[in-house]
């Protein structure tokens, strides 16, 4: 039985767990971020820069959070955004999706997971499947149908990516499979955090870096940089612009593409003026807190995406820190709501929100 101590109140703390827990290679793997990390930080700050225009008077006696993404019903404006090989816990994306269908949201599942998007199937029946462009026409739709099969209501295609992976914090060591070799270099590491190693030890398995959903038909199962390196070989990527998408995610990969580039938030309201009244906005990079997402809502996305706060509440506290940092958004929403006098996420508007001369970023050709 989980212990009342093992719940946290921020997302901050979340992260302090997971550094503590994690090997320091593991730990920042999850960080990640690039170059400098100019984008991956802007991404938080740029929220900060945000004010509210409260309203004290007539305030609600309930608050609405739930709303539809992409026709499925979702409990708050929280989604969970995919990310690849979460070996951070032994149960990885099975725990995720747990966690959410118990808060009654969307899982993301990335093409690069390290469990099959059969067994997620099974543990939510709101999943969407993150496919990249790569190798042929029928591989890609291979993945798709295979997905399809296994209860995803839904794709995200991811299409643009730099893979700069130097950071000036230094980046970990991250081997194509965990071989004699691989645990021999990250044995102290692991030594001097027995929580983490005895997590596996009691799983009776060891962090499988394997990709089984980028595998098609009796392929054999590609490693994480195997299956990079087919994605970066295509070169079928600008022929996605022709996709018949129904919702777009105004996202810059949480600061793990290209460096300098602006903060998701900053470009959210430009993108919601052209296209919010064809496709549904999502927002994804920075969200820490509830008031996070009213702005963001305010702003003009549906919803929000959430990748690094996940995934550090699993490393905390596996299903249920996954949960928790999902009821610490839900809350902070809610209070926000209160706040601001709104009765119900759809009646968030811009003029709720403060935005300072030169916080947006328009993008001209």
């Amino acid at each position: 039985m989980a212990s009342t101590r093992d719940w946290f109140e921020t997302v901050a703390e979340a992260q302090r767990r997971a550094r503590r827990r994690l090997p320091r290679s593991v730990y920042l793997a999850v960080l990640a971020g690039a170059e400098a990390g100019v984008t991956m930080n802007d991404n938080v700050r740029a929220f900060s820069e945000l004010g509210f225009r409260p309203h004290v008077a007539g305030l609600p006696a309930a608050r609405e959070l739930a709303t539809t993404v992409m026709g499925l019903q979702v409990s708050l404006p929280v989604l969970i955004s995919p990310t690849g090989v979460q070996a951070v816990h032994p149960d990885g994306e099975l725990a995720v999706a747990r966690a959410a269908a118990g808060a009654g949201t969307v899982m993301g599942l990335s093409s690069f997971a390290s469990k099959p998007v059969e067994e997620v199937g099974k543990a939510t029946d709101k999943l969407l499947f993150q496919c990249y462009w790569a190798g042929s026409r029928d591989d890609i739709l291979a993945r798709a149908e295979r997905a399809r099969a296994a209860g995803a209501e839904g794709l995200i295609i991811t299409l643009d990516w730099v893979f700069d992976h130097r950071r000036d914090w230094g980046s970990p060591w991250i081997p194509e499979r965990l071989d004699l070799r691989a645990m021999l270099r990250h044995a102290p590491q692991v030594a001097v955090r027995p929580a983490y190693l005895a997590r596996w030890v009691r799983s009776g398995s060891l962090p499988d870096l394997g990709v089984p959903n980028s595998a098609t038909g009796d392929a054999e199962i590609p490693g994480f940089f195997g299956a990079y390196g087919q994605w970066l070989g295509s070169d079928d990527a600008r022929r996605a612009a022709d996709i018949g998408a129904t919702a777009i995610s105004v996202s810059n990969h949480g600061g793990n593409n290209l460096d300098s580039t602006p903060a998701s938030i900053r470009c959210l309201p430009d993108v919601a003026d052209a296209v919010g009244d064809l496709l549904e906005v999502l927002l994804d990079g920075g969200i820490r807190r509830g008031s996070d997402v009213v702005k963001a809502l305010a702003l003009g996305a549906r919803a929000v995406m959430i990748g690094r706060p996940y995934l550090w509440g699993l490393a905390a506290n596996g299903e249920r820190g996954v949960g928790n940092v999902l009821e610490i958004l839900r809350q902070g929403i809610g209070e926000t709501l209160y706040g601001l006098g709104k009765a119900s996420v759809h009646d968030l508007t811009r003029d709720d929100v403060i935005v300072p001369d030169g916080f947006t970023r328009t993008q001209k050709p």
